[in-house]
């Protein structure tokens, strides 16, 4: 039997990578992100970290929402180290985050890789 690989995603860092009018409804991006998410079908699991202004955002089938009651980037840490004995790939373009969970043993991919460029 496989063991599932989990995606975890930085939904400021995703949402913020491409300037479509995200900043004037946080909640209605991080939402759209969301639903685009859950229209995959690779087979992981996958979490969405939302903070701030996007708080509150529901869970879907298919994608889990975790609201983080500070910072977005400790929760994410905190959920690379809770499955670091998965494939963990964690989705953002931050350097620093990047570096703190790789030391879990998370990959890391950019935006790009669960956000379609604007326009298309």
């Amino acid at each position: 039997m496989s063991v599932r690989p989990v995606l975890i995603v930085d939904a400021a860092n995703v949402v913020g990578s491409v300037p479509d009018g995200w900043w004037r409804d946080r909640r209605g991006a991080a939402e759209r992100l969301r639903d685009r998410l859950a229209e995959r079908d690779a087979g992981d699991e996958v979490i969405l970290v939302v903070e701030g202004a996007a708080r509150g955002v529901e869970s879907v089938p298919g994608v889990r929402v975790e609201s983080a009651p500070g910072s977005g980037d400790d929760l994410i840490v905190e959920l690379a180290a809770a499955h670091a004995d998965r494939p963990c790939t964690v989705v953002t373009a931050d350097r620093a985050l990047r570096e703190r969970v790789r030391a879990y043993g998370a990959e890391c991919a950019g935006p790009r890789s669960v956000r379609p460029v604007a326009g298309s």
